[in-house]
């Protein structure tokens, strides 16, 4: 499908990724590259994106005109079981001091990307964002889930309010390079990948938490970022977007299609004294597919360039 013309355009223009150094803010770093715009970032020792203030000060002195709001505090569902008030304080306060400064700064367009956890546990699949506050969460991940929907809820009221062009992006799960591979607060692709690589140095089994079966889609990074610059461009309502791969496969078939990848053949159990989380979670990217985009990195594909990126040390906790 041909993408209509842009409603907005990132050349000639100072680009904020706030979070360049997490996996998504590096994905679009690389995007932005292709673009002709100045990227604009600020290394973590010298802005707190938690501080108001400081976030205030920075923005009046730089002046982006586009922003990218990448940063959040991200984990599994350990991570999120263990530091609840982290996951939704930090979040809050991210998101506050972002909203203020771009509003009192004059920034043209933001674009606040969530996650595809702010939906119910428990909604029709696939999941369009109108399931949005239809139903209770996943309690694995809530605290989280409740930050990214105060965020779309912010974007929406300074939109209503003030009339900023301020929009929302929901990405699905979302594994590449400069992932988290600590297995005590990463995702799950990450972990799979970390764990099979263990397990094929030593010959030992591959263990996957639960039973296996719930259903997950995943889209590459880079795919992630392509999409957010695609809707920065052409997309301008109250509304979120979902954006997704279109294809889920379970959990444990992930786990074998990531042993495939990585050449090891050993033995793989599951746990199912551990939580599986939300059975399915499947994104309708309609919304996004009329827009004029779609993906173009496989899961298989993806995989083995995560993988690569694993070895050469480009990740987290590795």
């Amino acid at each position: 499908m041909t993408a209509p013309a842009p409603l907005y355009s990132l050349t000639g223009k100072r680009v904020w990724v706030a979070g360049h150094r997490g996996m998504v803010g590096s994905a679009l770093v690389r995007r932005l590259a292709e673009a002709d715009c100045e990227v604009l970032t600020a290394e973590r020792d010298a802005l707190d994106l938690t501080d108001q203030r400081a976030v205030l000060g920075w923005m009046h002195n730089h002046r982006p005109q586009a922003v990218f709001l990448a940063a959040a505090r991200v984990g599994g569902i350990l991570a999120n079981a263990s530091y609840p008030v982290d996951f939704l304080r930090d979040n809050l306060l991210i998101e506050t001091a972002v909203f203020t400064g771009a509003e009192s700064s004059g920034v043209e367009k933001l674009l606040f990307l969530g996650s595809s956890c702010i939906y119910p546990r428990d909604a029709a699949q696939p999941i369009r964002e109108e399931a949005l506050l239809t139903g209770p969460l996943e309690p694995t991940n809530e605290w989280y889930a409740l930050a990214k929907i105060a965020g779309i809820k912010l974007a929406q009221a300074y939109r209503q309010q003030y009339g900023c062009d301020y929009i929302s992006a929901m990405p699905t799960n979302l594994y590449g390079p400069g992932d988290n591979y600590d297995l005590a607060g990463s995702h799950v692709l990450p972990a799979l990948i970390r764990k099979v690589h263990e397990a094929k140095q030593v010959g030992g089994p591959v263990q996957i938490w639960g039973t296996g079966s719930p259903l997950r889609e995943f889209l590459y990074v880079d795919d992630c970022a392509d999409a957010c610059v695609h809707l920065i461009e052409h997309y301008s309502a109250m509304g979120h977007v979902n954006v997704g791969a279109g294809q889920e496969i379970a959990i444990i078939d992930l786990a074998r299609l990531v042993m495939d990848v990585l050449g090891y053949d050993g033995e793989l159990v599951t746990d199912p004294t551990k939580p599986d989380g939300t059975p399915r979670k499947l994104m309708d990217s309609a919304r996004l597919a009329a827009l004029g985009w779609s993906p173009k990195v496989s899961l298989r594909e993806g995989i083995a360039r995560s993988y690569a990126a694993f070895l050469a040390g480009e990740g987290r906790n590795i």
